[in-house]
């Protein structure tokens, strides 16, 4: 059953009109006819079963909620060094689908690729509706924000547990960092990650000195788009996976 986001308000046996745009991939593209069902996700984040009453405009009927739990137990911000190329593009994607809350890029010190204020705006543009159409495949209930920051609003943000993911760490051998930030069944998580060329001593020292702790994540060194989507798999392997096994 396909999945659509809308940004209004529902409510269970209302009917709803939902926008054109809804309506053109749901009609056009995947040809869906009156009596079709469909997955419709409030502006609450809500989603419900509901039933294609007419196709132009896109008419729903709203039948009943969803109480299946899709996200993950951690609110993950991932803040990821401005990859090459389109490596941002498979991260954004991949790591909504794996269940990222919010992810966000900065220019970092050794990075080979910078992203220029001029372009920015069009390629939030464009993250955005990769993240809108990876998290209605993977029938989410929340499309991740994407944004861009800098160095320094990220030493501004806080949550229950913040790490540098530091490729020196895993060679050193730590691996407790990690584990040891998720068994306290933390609400929200920040983790950084450096572009192809890594982060920086000095960066590294900055975060750092805000209360981010180093974490390696495993032997392994891996690319700057694997990073962040081995995290996700782990906070899932380590919270919601293990959580309903006890």
């Amino acid at each position: 059953m396909n999945r659509f986001f809308t940004n209004q308000p529902l409510t269970q046996g209302a009917t709803a009109t939902l926008p054109a745009s809804v309506q053109k991939h749901a009609i056009q593209v995947l040809r869906l006819q009156e009596g079709a069902q469909i997955e419709v996700v409030s502006v609450d984040h809500q989603a419900f079963v509901a039933t294609i009453m007419s196709v132009a405009p896109l008419t729903v009927q709203v039948d009943q909620p969803i109480t299946r739990r899709v996200e993950l137990p951690v609110a993950v911000h991932l803040l990821c060094g401005v990859p090459k190329g389109d490596k941002a593009e498979l991260i954004v994607q991949k790591a909504t689908e794996l269940g990222a809350m919010h992810i966000s890029f900065f220019n970092s010190q050794w990075a080979t690729a910078k992203w220029q204020a001029p372009r920015v705006s069009k390629k939030l543009a464009r993250l955005a509706a990769i993240a809108q159409g990876a998290a209605e495949q993977s029938h989410r209930c929340f499309v991740p924000a994407v944004d861009v920051v800098t160095l320094n609003e990220i030493t501004q943000l806080t949550a229950d547990a913040e790490l540098v993911a530091y490729e020196e760490s895993g060679k050193a051998g730590e691996a407790a960092a990690l584990v040891q930030a998720l068994s306290t069944r933390p609400d929200t998580l920040l983790c950084v990650f450096g572009p192809e060329g890594g982060l920086s001593p000095a960066e590294i020292a900055t975060l750092t000195a805000s209360g981010f702790t180093t974490a390696g994540l495993g032997p392994r060194i891996l690319r700057t788009e694997t990073a962040p989507l081995y995290l996700l798999s782990a906070v899932s392997a380590l919270t919601e996976l293990q959580g309903e096994s006890e």
